[in-house]
C-alpha cells in the first residue's frame, strides 16, 4: 500500500500532463497553471529539507571536529547572518543583503570559477594529446578555433573569422543539435519508467 498509491498518483499525473499538453484547451491551460502553482509550493518544501539537511551535516562536523569543521562553523554563520539580514532589513536595493550579494558572494563565485579555469586548461592539455587520429583532429580543431577568435586571427589569414563562424553554425551546431535530440530522448525514456512504475528509486530503498 504505501508503494502502491504513490505510484497510482504518478501515473496519473503524469499521463494527465501528457495529455494536457496536446490538447489545446482553456481547461487544459488553466490545468498546467494550477500544475506549476503546485509545483512552486513543492519546490519551496524542498529547500526547506535541503536547509535542514545542510545544517545538520555542517553541526554533525562541528561536533565531531572532523576535517575542516572550521570551514562548517563559517558556513553555518554566514547562513544565518545572510537570512536574518534578509529577513530583518530587506533584500531591496541597496539593502545589507544585496551588498553580501554584490561585495561577497559574487567575487568568491567568480574566484571559484577562475579556478576552475585552470582546471579545465590541465585537462584540455592532458585530453589533446595527439595519440590517436582522433586527438589529432581535436587538437587542431581546437588550436584552429582559439586562434580564430582573437583579432590576430585575420591579420595572418583572411577571413578565418568567417571560417569559424562557418563551423560554428553548422557542424558545430548539428553535433550539439544530436546531443540534445539524445538528451531528450533519455529525458521521455526515464519518465516514461517513472509514470509506468519500471524506475523506483524515487521512492527510497532498494
Amino acid at each position: 500500500m504505501r508503494r502502491r498509491v504513490p505510484l497510482t498518483i504518478c501515473l496519473v499525473c503524469g499521463i494527465v500532463m501528457v495529455i494536457q499538453f496536446f490538447v489545446p484547451h482553456p481547461i487544459s491551460q488553466t490545468l498546467y497553471n494550477e500544475a506549476r502553482r503546485w509545483f512552486i509550493i513543492i519546490a519551496s518544501f524542498t529547500l526547506i529539507l535541503g536547509l535542514e539537511s545542510l545544517t545538520r551535516l555542517h553541526v554533525n562536523r562541528v561536533r565531531r571536529r572532523q576535517s575542516g569543521w572550521g570551514y562548517s562553523i563559517i558556513t553555518l554563520v554566514s547562513l544565518v547572518f545572510t537570512a536574518v539580514t534578509g529577513v530583518i532589513w530587506g533584500i531591496g536595493e541597496g539593502s545589507l543583503f544585496m551588498r553580501i550579494y554584490r561585495y561577497i558572494y559574487a567575487p568568491l563565485q567568480a574566484t571559484m570559477f577562475s579556478m576552475l579555469a585552470f582546471y579545465m586548461a590541465s585537462a584540455a592539455y592532458r585530453s589533446f594529446r595527439a595519440r590517436t587520429p582522433e586527438a589529432v583532429l581535436l587538437l587542431v580543431s581546437a588550436l584552429f578555433m582559439m586562434f580564430g577568435r582573437v583579432p590576430i586571427g585575420d591579420l595572418v589569414f583572411a577571413h578565418t573569422s568567417e571560417v569559424i563562424e562557418w563551423i560554428l553554425q553548422y557542424p558545430s551546431m548539428a553535433v550539439q543539435r544530436g546531443i540534445l535530440l539524445g538528451v531528450g530522448l533519455g529525458i521521455i525514456a526515464t519518465s516514461l519508467k517513472i509514470i509506468l512504475g519500471v524506475e523506483r528509486n524515487w521512492l527510497g530503498g532498494t
